[in-house]
């Protein structure tokens, strides 16, 4: 089935890919990234298909479908969170005036999962009003790309509409049974059949008698994780803290341990994390001296505050610990997801095993970390991620190429929609 569409907010063109696989044919593209720009001439024959800045388009091309993944910063955790305030939130104002000009018989668009969140619920309401107004039936549902092949924790709000006339009965795609694993997207990692011989153990033996409610999809209850975080806020089986990678004793550890348990009470104070004086940690640690806090200060594991109350020195969990936030291991189903800023999340480079939670933890200290067998993912690791095929051009510079992947929607899901979209039969 051929269909005409246009891609807006085109970036490097991850919408494009699969709608061409399923014969669309692009009619007009517009993107302002002069960098994403250059990738997506290099990759498609444009034919002087660019429509320049959406929001000096006055007369779109009439198309069967209108697609684009509206700038996300206005909603995002990782951006300004300013909605509408922000400039790259209004472009959503934009996409409205194209549909009404437009007139296509369907659109499909992309966001932050931060767009779907109860915060942002009048905001995103207004947007499927708004497009409701337009005559179309308007669906939405957060999609992750693991749940269509990919592995990476990535989850996006897809927005679908439907001119209200062809009363089409669209459903959003189910999720594909086939996982693939990491070794099998960073090509320098070996296969090996251990990989997949994972040890069961009792809930009980790696997390006591309370499995911790914060545990996402992609922990196992009855399994060892599959990645380790760098973490001193919170512990965990494979929770790797300050002192366990820097000369510390035993006592040592038990303070830090101590601090990071309490630090949370509303005794010492209303935050979600708080400093707590010395006079107070005496009461929690017997037989405490000052001077076994001060030695902490000195090796960067805790800080004194102004006030001289003691608190963690590692607690923005998202820039880890020196310069680590998550380290995956090969044989993971999973990556975290990738983002225009470069988190600070790892691969292994080996695979590591353990007969318990402790050794387990050892092994990845001494073997993993300690020999420094992990490093940060490639350009064209991003690509694979985010489900561009292999003959894809990317940028020269690696930090910029990862960037675009960063914001570039998954092709798999898309391509999953956009089958959806077909079996309505409205765009034939």
């Amino acid at each position: 089935m051929r269909f005409s569409f246009l891609d807006l907010f085109s970036g490097i063109g991850g919408f494009r890919i699969p709608l061409e696989k399923n014969g669309g044919i692009c009619k007009g593209h517009s993107e302002i990234d002069k960098n994403c720009l250059k990738i997506y001439d290099e990759n498609f024959k444009t034919n002087g298909s660019y429509l320049g800045d959406i929001t000096k388009l006055k007369e779109p091309p009439k198309v069967d479908l209108v697609v684009g993944g509206v700038p996300c910063q206005a909603w995002s955790v990782a951006g300004s969170k300013k909605g509408f305030d922000d400039p790259r939130g209004k472009l959503w104002m934009d996409c409205f005036k194209v549909i009404k000009k437009s007139k296509p018989k369907a659109f499909m668009f992309e966001n932050v999962k931060g767009l779907y969140d109860n915060r942002n619920k009048s905001s995103l309401n207004l947007i499927l009003d708004e497009f409701k107004k337009c005559g179309y039936d308007v669906f939405h549902k957060l999609l992750n790309s693991y749940d269509f092949g990919l592995p990476q924790n990535r989850d996006r709000l897809f927005i679908v509409g439907i001119q209200k006339k062809f009363n089409a009965n669209f459903y959003f795609p189910s999720p594909v049974k086939d996982v693939t694993p990491l070794y099998k997207i960073f090509h320098d990692i070996k296969y090996k059949e251990s990989f997949f011989n994972k040890k069961k153990f009792l809930p009980r033996d790696l997390f006591g008698e309370r499995i911790p409610v914060s545990r996402n999809r992609f922990q196992r209850p009855d399994e060892l994780n599959d990645f380790f975080i760098f973490c001193d806020t919170r512990n965990g089986h494979s929770t790797i803290h300050s002192w366990e990678l820097l000369k510390t004793s035993k006592r040592e550890k038990e303070i830090c341990l101590k601090i990071l348990k309490n630090r949370r009470k509303k005794e010492f104070g209303e935050w979600d994390g708080n400093p707590i004086s010395y006079k107070n940690l005496k009461k929690l640690i017997p037989k405490l001296k000052e001077t076994e806090l001060k030695k902490l200060v000195k090796k960067n594991i805790l800080l004194q505050e102004e006030d001289k109350r003691y608190e963690l020195a590692h607690t923005k969990n998202s820039a880890g610990i020196f310069g680590v936030y998550r380290v995956f291991l090969p044989q993971s189903e999973v990556f975290a997801t990738i983002t225009a800023t470069e988190n600070r999340d790892f691969i292994a480079t080996e695979y590591i095993n353990g007969k318990n939670k402790d050794k387990y933890k050892e092994n990845f200290i001494n073997n993993i970390y300690a020999k420094k067998k992990f490093r940060m993912i490639s350009g064209r690791e991003s690509a694979r991620l985010q489900g561009f095929p292999e003959n894809f051009k990317i940028h020269e510079n690696d930090k910029v190429a990862k960037r675009q992947f960063g914001n570039a929607v998954p092709t798999n899901v898309v391509g999953a929609v956009i089958k959806e979209i077909l079996k309505t039969n409205i765009l034939n």
